[in-house]
Formats: C-alpha cells, sequence, structure tokens
C-alpha cells in the first residue's frame, strides 16, 4: 500500500505521545522526518526511528520526500508556519485552535487553496464513532426535538508559571486551549452555527489569560447551547444533548483514549437508560483520514471554512468576556 510520508513539524509532547505514535498504528502513513530547532531532536528521532531529522522548520519543508506535515507549535505560530508549509506543496494537518482570530484562518484557507494542498485543523476527538452514533440516535427521533446542549472541558493546569498555556502572546487561555472543542462540538453535532454569544470569563490577572469561560449560545437552528472551558477545575470531557422526551450524555466526548479509546452514549428516555460502549482509535482514525484524502484526493472531513466559522465563534466569546456584551456572529 503506499503511504504518504509526514514531516513533524516541533518536538511537542502532543507529537511525541500521541501523533507519531498514531501515525505508526496507521496503515496508510508513515514518519519520513522531524525538525525542531536545537539539537535535541536527534535524540527524539533515534528515539522513534524517524529516518531523518533537521534542526530547522524550515530544512524540513525543503525536503522533497515529504508529502504532509503536522504542526503541534504553540498557536501564535501555526498561521506563519501553515502558509510557509503550502508554498512549498506540502499538505498541512495543523493543531487546533487553528488560529489566533478568524482573520488568520481566512488567510490561511485562502493561501492553502491557492497552492492546492490539503489542509485541516486537528480537531481528533470528531473521528470517535461514538458521535457518529450520537446523530443517529437524534435523527432517530428517540430523544425527542433537541432544545439544547451542554458541554464541559477543563482540567487543573498545574505548573502554570512554566507553561505556554498561561502567556497570552502565544495564543494561552482556556478558551483557545479546550473550549475550542465545545464550540466545534455544538456545530458539528448539531449541524448548526451559533449566531450570538454571552460569556463570562475568569481572568489571571498577572497573565490576562482566560482561566475559565462561560458561554451561553443561540444556534441558527433554534437550539440553546451552553459551554463552560477551564484550567482552575477538575478533569472533564463531556457533552450532554437534551430533547423533549430524553438525553444522551456523552462523558469521554473529547478524550475517549483516556477510557482505553471506549467511548460511552448515555441513552435516557422515560426514566430508562441504556448505555452504549463504542471503541476508535481517534489518533490513528484522523491520521488515517487525512492521509487518503491526500493518496485518493478527497475532501478533508473538516474543511478550512469550518475552522474560520469555529474562530468566528471564539472571537465573539472574546469580545463578549472584553465587554460584557452579547455578541452577534456573522458567518
Amino acid at each position: 500500500m503506499k503511504k504518504v510520508r509526514w514531516g513533524i513539524l516541533s518536538t511537542a509532547n502532543i507529537a511525541r505521545t500521541q501523533f507519531i505514535p498514531a501515525i505508526f498504528r496507521a496503515e496508510n502513513a508513515e514518519v519520513t522526518a522531524i525538525a525542531s530547532r536545537g539539537s535535541k531532536v536527534h535524540a527524539i528521532a533515534q528515539e522513534f526511528n524517524i529516518p531523518k531529522a533537521y534542526e530547522s522548520y524550515e530544512a524540513l519543508l525543503n525536503d522533497p520526500e515529504i508529502d504532509a506535515v503536522y504542526i503541534p507549535l504553540p498557536n501564535h505560530l501555526h498561521k506563519e508556519w501553515v502558509i510557509k508549509a503550502a508554498r512549498k506543496g506540502k499538505h498541512i494537518l495543523c493543531e487546533k485552535p487553528v488560529s489566533l482570530n478568524a482573520e488568520e484562518a481566512v488567510e490561511m484557507d485562502k493561501i492553502t487553496l491557492e497552492c492546492n494542498v490539503k489542509f485541516m485543523e486537528a480537531f481528533m476527538y470528531q473521528f470517535h464513532p461514538q458521535h457518529d452514533r450520537v446523530r443517529e440516535i437524534i435523527l432517530s427521533g428517540e430523544i425527542g426535538e433537541v432544545k439544547l446542549f451542554k458541554s464541559s472541558h477543563s482540567f487543573y493546569l498545574e505548573n502554570r508559571e512554566d507553561d505556554i498555556r498561561m502567556v497570552k502572546e502565544m495564543g494561552g487561555g482556556s478558551l483557545y486551549d479546550v473550549g475550542c472543542y465545545s464550540i466545534h462540538a455544538v456545530r458539528y453535532i448539531l449541524n448548526t452555527e451559533p449566531i450570538e454569544v454571552h460569556a463570562i470569563g475568569n481572568i489571571d490577572p498577572i497573565s490576562n489569560v482566560d482561566l475559565s469561560a462561560y458561554v451561553h449560545m443561540k444556534l441558527e437552528n433554534g437550539v440553546t447551547a451552553l459551554m463552560d472551558c477551564s484550567f482552575d477545575m477538575t478533569e472533564r470531557n463531556e457533552y450532554e444533548v437534551v430533547g423533549t422526551k430524553g438525553t444522551i450524555k456523552v462523558p469521554y466526548a473529547f478524550r475517549p483514549d483516556r477510557n482505553g479509546g471506549v467511548g460511552i452514549v448515555i441513552v435516557e428516555r422515560n426514566g430508562v437508560t441504556r448505555e452504549e460502549k463504542i471503541h476508535g482509535d481517534i489518533y490513528r482514525l484522523e491520521v488515517e483520514h487525512f492521509s487518503r484524502a491526500i493518496l485518493e484526493d478527497l475532501k478533508v472531513k473538516y474543511s478550512g471554512e469550518s475552522s474560520i466559522k469555529n474562530m468566528r465563534v471564539i472571537d465573539a466569546c472574546y469580545e463578549s468576556i472584553r465587554t460584557g456584551k452579547s455578541i452577534r456572529i456573522n458567518q
């Protein structure tokens, strides 16, 4: 089988612990090179048996044997390196959030289209089959008409003084880091778009990043969505769909890998509860999907246009936190 040759831009923790191992599990992908600024990249390459190690991102992008790159760099560097990779003809999977704002995302999408390369934001959770099951249950009418979507994503951030997620200029903050998942889930699960948001943030007085955010959304289909995200709470990654006849709860919505890859869908109707367990390897599925899109020239599951829409909601949340007002979203 022909395989996509991947280059990894950075030795970031998520690349080492999640993405590179997933490529090894994938059927249609292989790791060809890794790059980092400095000599430590050689030890990482040796650890993972990666054939090539580069001490600069530019050198990796100049390698003609690289088909696609994975970019897990800090948020403020996403735009720069997505554009540079596109202009070198590389297909790009970029970690979330794709950018710092919708304006950046628009430019990134435009240039990747002009360069005729595949471009996708790495919301790995969406590849778990539990979410397709949730959509099936909603469409079946089992829980009636959907009235409310609730989502929570949080963890307690340790060692904050040394963490880039606490640096505002680098795209720090809970909305960027974990809130983006819940915003994506509202749009993806309900197949709709937010049209108005009102957000409240708990802002760190030193770093000025949002430690927590609480968001009320009005959706174009008439449903209400509530979400919270935080660096200041215990670990949660869940959503609930509330209908006129029942509910669907997904307790491992964004990180089913924390439960051995097993997603759980809990349906309650008329006092009767049903639990379905569904397995999925989210990072492998993500790698295989993007690689297949390259090999067979298919559309990716999550387009640059959709990333722009997600960033417009995040922009509106931050504007609401700053102004204390509800913000309309023009999608």
